[in-house]
């Protein structure tokens, strides 16, 4: 878990089951498990990657955690403070201590209007400022990012995506949060736009002492910017543990295929290729036991009837197998 006595969030056994309805009267006939039991902390100034395939729960849990949307079950701690289970009310002062970067900078902008005042609406909205007040924070906001204060007067249209993405950022750092979900932020952007997005981030965490959780499938990107990472496999954490950890002694089956299939530049090294069999099963009906084991190598009968627990293999260094 983090170093520090209090991280900045603290997620306990965190669940978000979406009910499946059917029929006129709407009734409920299953559950969506998107996110089925997750546990992590994120220490001040620390970045968590949270990695694993589309549809894993990845997003889901990012918006969990803020409350966008409302976590079935579970604890998610700020600064040592329960806000599980806090009303819209006693929510607002924990807004400004937590924001969002979205993963589309094309629909995540209000087209109708303009840039300063996308991201001057949260300090108007909190009563942080406004007037001339307001504009001169906008102003020095867009000059943080990389934008010409001169900019504030145009429309999302007229900015390319990597600038809209800027944009995004610098809503997001209006209210000086001490903890940013950033949801695949540069997913969208061209490869060299994204390395500028990302050491944009990097500087930012390093001024304001900043604590990420990092979205991604992009396990290059997220070695970059990551202290610690999570993998998630269908709703759950199968390993988690600091960046080097992962990257040279990943454990879990997945995290292995997960490392074999990013590029390696010098051709000279040669990495063995695991090509997962099959399909990601559905998170309506995932497999009994180990939700890996339809699709694992090293499956044996116990994998396929007992859930295995999130471990500690090594200090700081967990795993969810029967095997390790």
């Amino acid at each position: 878990m983090a170093d520090t006595n209090q991280p900045v969030l603290e997620v306990r056994d965190l669940k978000k089951h979406f009910p499946v309805r059917k029929g006129l009267l709407r009734r409920t006939v299953g559950q969506v498990y998107a996110v089925d039991g997750i546990s992590f902390a994120i220490a001040e100034g620390e970045t968590l990657g949270l990695v694993g395939e589309s549809g894993c729960g990845k997003t889901t849990a990012g918006r969990a955690v803020l409350r966008l949307i409302e976590p079935t079950s579970g604890a998610i701690e700020v600064n040592g403070h329960d806000i599980t289970k806090l009303s819209k009310a006693e929510m607002r002062p924990y807004r400004r201590q937590m924001q969002i970067v979205f993963q589309d900078p094309f629909s995540s902008l209000n087209p109708r209007m303009v840039a300063g005042d996308i991201v001057g609406e949260p300090l108007s909205v909190h009563g942080v400022a406004q007037g001339n007040d307001l504009k001169e924070k906008v102003a020095a906001l867009f000059q943080r990012v990389g934008l010409r204060p001169a900019q504030m007067a145009n429309y999302p249209h007229q900015f390319s995506g990597g600038q809209r993405q800027r944009i995004g950022i610098a809503r997001a750092l209006a209210l000086g949060p001490k903890l940013i979900v950033a949801d695949e932020p540069v997913s969208a952007l061209d490869v060299s736009i994204q390395a500028q997005v990302i050491n944009l981030l990097t500087d930012l965490q390093r001024e304001r002492r900043l604590s990420y959780l990092f979205i991604s499938h992009n396990l290059a990107v997220v070695e970059y910017i990551s202290h610690r990472i999570a993998v998630m496999y269908l709703g759950r954490i199968v390993e988690y543990a600091d960046t080097k950890s992962i990257f040279t002694r990943g454990q879990h089956p997945y995290t292995e295929a997960l490392l074999s299939a990013v590029p390696v530049p010098d051709p000279a090294i040669k990495r063995q290729k695991r090509v997962l069999q099959g399909d990601v099963p559905s998170p309506m009906k995932p497999p009994p036991g180990c939700h890996f084991h339809t699709r694992c190598p090293y499956a044996v009968a116990r994998c396929r009837v007992e859930s295995p627990l999130l471990r500690e293999i090594a200090p700081g260094h967990h795993v969810a197998c029967h095997l390790r």
